[in-house]
């Protein structure tokens, strides 16, 4: 071993520290809890794995101080490596020994000159790390310059594609000014042409306008013509599908509204006007037969609150009520049972201080089975047929009434309500019938 006095200059190579650690800590965890260094104590408890990494510091300063756990580590290097470890002691550096292990074998076991042996390894390990550098910066600088090359190319074919592009844009633009310039003749052609022929229609338009006049007269009466035969038509097809007239109920219908604005006699009495009504004719699903799902709809915003009491004011006012339509406006969090009882509840208590006719539709597709439905007194309750919506059955109910009776439909859905206000209803949002049933 050299002498006390002797030691290195430098640190340790890093690579000769790491391996120097790495074998110290695999000592540490195999030596007996009294010959172990007190500072390391805490660091041997590690997980062998983690040992090294955690504990390197403490490691290397214990090795560099403390001579007999030095000895200890170069005992168990000298085991694995007897041979590198006698040719160290005979002051002999094997040649194809690798530099890290001669260095850490030296610092170790601490042959006669073992600090030449350290330096010599740190050169070699220098010399090592600089060719090392050097190749991967040659691989670098071989990798960049044919990266360049290949740039290169591509910017030339780029630019060979951008000038062929070039050139046919320029071909293109001609082209187009040659198209412009004949569509503007054509334009200024259109114009002129445009202008004579607006001319001689407002010629044609006056004389149209003078015999309008006298055409008009004529189409009128054939248009009545064509709707009394349509009506009658219709009126045969109900009578003997269902096997009574609706005719004699729309005339009986007309002749109770001008009795009730009459007297008003009925409306006191609350008598019932006729056994059947127009709008017991239009064919649905009665409650609790099967559905199909239905069509959501659009709201439409009138809230007018006087509205709907002039309406019921009206004699023999028919009120239709989209059922759900109104429902998912004013209780939609309800359960589809919930909302067609509670309107119905309602319902039948407007009835009751109204004696207005009531008829309330739901959509039959929106029923997934036969569904119990008790109707309030006074309350006509219909679900459209399958392959049917509600406001298909709004429809009907509106063109089963006789021309002039008063007829409201309650629906915030403006395509419903756009086409009852065409066939003479009056449209009503479904919140003002909400407002009403909660002044009830």
């Amino acid at each position: 071993m050299s002498s006390a006095g002797e030691g290195l200059s430098r640190p340790l190579p890093e690579q000769v520290r790491l391996h120097v650690v790495e074998l110290a800590s695999q000592v540490l965890g195999s030596m007996p809890q009294a010959v172990m260094p007190a500072p390391l104590r805490g660091i041997a408890k590690f997980d062998p794995r983690k040992r090294a990494r955690l504990g390197g510091a403490p490691i290397a300063a214990q090795l560099e101080t403390d001579k007999k756990f030095r000895e200890l580590v170069a005992e168990t290097l000298a085991a694995s490596w007897p041979e590198l470890v006698e040719s160290l002691a005979e002051g002999v550096v094997p040649p194809a020994a690798e530099p890290v292990l001669v260095a850490a074998a030296a610092y170790l076991t601490r042959p006669p000159g073992w600090v030449e042996m350290v330096e010599t390894a740190r050169a070699d390990l220098e010399r090592s790390a600089a060719v090392a550098e050097g190749s991967a910066q040659e691989q670098t600088l071989t990798r960049l310059r044919e990266q360049l090359a290949a740039q290169k190319a591509s910017a030339k074919e780029e630019a060979d594609r951008l000038r062929e592009q070039l050139k046919g844009s320029r071909s293109e633009i001609s082209d187009l000014r040659r198209r412009l310039h004949d569509a503007r003749e054509r334009t200024r052609a259109a114009e002129a042409r445009a202008a004579e022929m607006e001319e001689a229609a407002q010629e044609a338009k006056a004389a149209a306008t003078a015999a309008g006049s006298a055409g008009e007269s004529e189409l009128r009466r054939l248009r009545e013509r064509v709707a009394d035969a349509e009506r009658q038509l219709e009126a045969t097809r109900r009578a003997a599908r269902e096997g009574r007239s609706v005719e004699d109920t729309k005339v009986r219908m007309l002749l109770d509204a001008l009795q009730d604005a009459a007297a008003g006699l009925r409306r006191e009495l609350a008598l019932p006007s006729s056994i059947h009504r127009p709008a017991d004719s239009v064919s649905s699903v009665a409650p609790g037969r099967h559905g199909v799902q239905a069509v959501p709809a659009r709201a439409l915003a009138d809230d007018d609150p006087a509205l709907l009491d002039q309406l019921l004011a009206l004699p023999q006012i028919h009120l239709i009520v989209d059922g759900y339509n109104v429902t998912k406006t004013g209780y939609g969090a309800l359960t589809l049972a919930d909302q067609r009882n509670r309107l119905l509840t309602g319902l039948g208590a407007l009835y009751a201080q109204t004696r207005t006719e009531l008829t309330c539709v739901f959509d039959g597709a929106e029923l997934n089975g036969p569904v119990p439905v008790s109707a309030p007194r006074g309350v006509r309750v219909m679900f459209s047929s399958p392959g049917q919506i509600a406001d298909d059955l709004i429809r009907q109910l509106v063109r089963a009434e006789p021309v002039g009776r008063a007829v409201a439909v309650v629906s915030s859905d403006r395509e419903v309500a756009e086409s009852v206000r065409r066939m003479g209803a009056r449209p009503v949002p479904a919140v003002l019938l909400l407002r009403r049933l909660g002044r009830a």
